[in-house]
Parts: C-alpha cells; structure tokens; sequence
C-alpha cells in the first residue's frame, strides 16, 4: 500500500536557518511549522525531511554531529505530537574539502535522489506527494523527483533563476500556509462529481 508524503526541506522551512549549525541548543522550529505539520499528519502525508548538509563536504563537521541535531529536532516535534516517518540528508559538495563527500552526487538537491530513495524505503506515492522548501532548489528537487511543490518566500532565496522544474505550484509563508494550500487541494471535491452528486440525491 503506498502512502503519501509531504517531504520538508530543513533549514530556513522547518528550522530558524543558523548556517552550518549542529549544536542541538540552537534549534529553533519555524513560526508555523507545528500547526502546519499537525494539519498534514492529520491529512494523511508522512513527514520526511530532505536536507542539503554540505558542512560534511567542507569540514565544518562530521557526519555523527548530525545525530543530535536529529534527535532534537524529533523530540521537539514530538512534544507536539508530530511525528517524523524519516530524516535523509546529502553530506556532498563537489567543492568539498574533505576527500570522500567531495563529488558531484545525485543526492544533493536539487538532485532528486533522496527523495526517490525516500519514496522506495517508506512505499511513498510521489504523484501524491508534495515537497515544501524555501529555495527554488527544493522546489526542482520536488519537480524531478514527480511531487508538487511549494515554496516558502521567506526570503532565503536570492537568485530567482527559473525554469519549468523551478516553478513552484504555490508560494506560502510558512510551513502552516502550505499545510492549507496542500490540504485544500487534497480533500478539492471537482465540480463535475459535484454536479453528479447532487443530481443523484435529487433522484
């Protein structure tokens, strides 16, 4: 049985963005983001996280620095019922400076590939699931992995170099701003059956 997802960028979307940070204490949830995230567990979507952490490639820190950093972030949400299905993230950066994580990967988005190995190891239906983030990179990640996706202008993006992947399907505020525009859409009654419905119960 497949299960729909809303897959969250991390940085700048769920969490105040504190660049290349791992300290546990400085993580902050984003205005929104726990009244967005109860409306779309309620709706039915799996949470997933998909995050660019290139501070690995660079040598601001390790790979095990992350654990915590996971940890906190669950525990957080878990003190308001929001449960996380899973949390991926992509230590590469072809500028790197440490050996192993310096390649051009196809997990750094907006590569997809994170999300398409999210999809396979949660059974997720990505034709149904949608791909929240604050850059237009996340936004093309989403697009080429086959999810909808929505952009938080928060002002974290600074480029604006669009193409039809890079096109968001909605812009929001926040993550609780999409979580309506995700939820409308999903539980959208179309006007057609509409029409049929009615004509049946005036039978």
């Amino acid at each position: 049985m497949m299960n729909r997802a809303v897959f969250l960028d991390k940085d700048g979307t769920l969490i105040k963005d504190v660049p290349y940070n791992v300290n546990p204490d400085l993580i902050e949830l984003s205005s929104g983001a726990v009244e967005g995230l109860r409306s779309l567990q309620a709706a039915g979507y799996k949470l997933i996280v998909i995050s660019n952490q290139s501070g690995v490639a660079l040598g601001y820190f390790t790979e095990e620095m992350l654990l915590p950093v996971r940890l906190k972030l669950t525990q957080l949400l878990a003190e308001f019922g929001v449960k996380l299905t899973a949390f991926y993230y992509c230590p590469h950066h072809p500028e790197g400076k440490i050996p192993e994580y310096k390649i051009s990967c196809s997990c750094r988005k907006p590569e997809p590939g994170l999300i398409l190995r999210a999809a396979k190891e949660n059974h997720i239906d990505l034709a149904n699931s949608w791909f929240i983030g604050d850059i237009l990179n996340d936004v093309e990640a989403g697009h080429r992995a086959g999810c909808q996706s929505i952009l938080i202008n928060n002002g974290n993006e600074t480029e604006w170099v669009f193409t039809s992947r890079r096109m968001p399907d909605y812009v929001a505020t926040n993550i609780n701003d999409a979580a309506k525009k995700i939820i409308k859409k999903t539980f959208a009654f179309p006007q057609s059956k509409m029409i049929n419905y009615v004509s049946h119960q005036c039978l």
